[in-house]
């Protein structure tokens, strides 16, 4: 039998590894510039976790983690910051700072030669110069290259959450398997049987199961909204300042509660929040706990984040959950290449 190995770049808290994992390929390392990566990528998964920075990382050392391989994959998700709305609205140079790590990604491309590379990222790579100069640094490497924008909940994520992803072989044309799910996965279906919780309140069995606490404006508010509606259905008196302007008249999706028999809205880093998005619980009159969150990005109830006595930060688990590529995205990813390469592992 062939011996296939993954690495996975920019690997976070796991999500895409756990998804390759599941299904049944095989995932050697995961490099990462975040310390707070480690504990949860390792406890979660047969792989050894890489503090490192990308543009410090030759191919050669690329090659030794793959080591004698059949078969080697290369995965990642770039930090997708530089490529959100919000960034696009300013001129930025696109080979600085974290602009600059996809072509970090090309370089350990072209330098180790893996013969699958998948990437995911936000919609809005695809306005930017190196997003298209990747692409064209794959095709003249003899890649032929797929992508899509693709919308998770039709994969099984509870969420609607629409990526790019970017598949591409040495082997001939690769695409991304039939969505699974024509009907998605609800927000009741996914948390609704968790324990109730107080704003401020910690489950006892599950120290993830945590929410932030609310002010008593904010408590006022989260009891005045309903699910799926905005803060203009309020009392004036409730209306924060910054939306009576007509600035803030644009901006309804703050404030509000999620629908049960819906996919939930786009997780991010402050998804525990409720003033951040649409992260009121439907029901509860609180904002989703990290818990709720990390299975909202489809990672199982028994992912663990940190060690048994370690701290919760909202903060920093919000980044590795908001960031993290949902498991079941990642999973059908693993089963889109594991299809591609099956002829090679006869």
């Amino acid at each position: 039998m062939k011996k296939i190995a993954c690495v996975d770049l920019f690997c976070g808290a796991g999500g895409l590894t756990h998804g390759f994992v599941l299904e049944g390929l095989p995932v050697t390392a995961g490099i990462d510039l975040d310390p707070a990566c480690r504990y949860p990528y390792e406890s979660n998964n047969e792989a050894k976790f890489l503090e490192r920075d990308i543009s410090k990382v030759s191919a050669e050392e690329l090659l030794t983690l793959f080591g004698n391989a059949d078969v080697k994959i290369l995965a990642g998700c770039a930090p997708c910051q530089p490529f959100s709305t919000y960034a696009h609205r300013y001129e930025i140079d696109g080979k600085e700072g974290k602009w600059g790590l996809l072509y970090e990604f090309a370089r350990l491309a072209e330098g180790a030669s893996p013969d699958v590379i998948t990437m995911e990222n936000v919609p809005s790579v695809a306005r930017h110069a190196v997003f298209h100069d990747f692409i064209d640094t794959l095709k003249r490497l003899g890649y032929h290259v797929w992508f899509d924008i693709v919308d998770s909940s039709k994969y099984g994520v509870p969420q609607i959450r629409r990526r790019m992803v970017l598949l591409a072989s040495k082997h001939g044309s690769i695409t991304m398997v039939p969505a699974t799910h024509v009907k998605p996965k609800t927000v009741r279906q996914a948390i609704g049987r968790l324990r109730s919780l107080h704003a401020g309140e910690s489950a006892t069995r599950d120290k993830l199961h945590a929410t932030a606490s609310l002010s008593e404006k904010n408590l006022q508010r989260i009891r005045a909204s309903r699910p799926g509606g905005t803060w203009r259905d309020w009392p004036g008196h409730l209306v924060a300042e910054c939306h009576r302007a007509e600035s803030g008249r644009t901006y309804p999706g703050v404030y509000g509660r999620m629908e049960w028999n819906k996919p939930a809205p786009t997780m991010t880093t402050q998804c525990y929040g409720f003033g951040n998005g649409r992260f009121g619980h439907p029901k509860q009159d609180r904002a989703i706990s990290l818990r709720e969150a990390a299975i909202l990005q489809s990672f199982p109830r028994d992912y663990v984040f940190v060690p048994a006595g370690g701290e919760v930060s909202f903060t920093a688990l919000g980044r590795l959950i908001g960031n993290a590529v949902p498991v079941d995205l990642g999973r059908a990813i693993a089963r889109s290449i594991s299809a591609h390469i099956a002829p090679l592992l006869n």
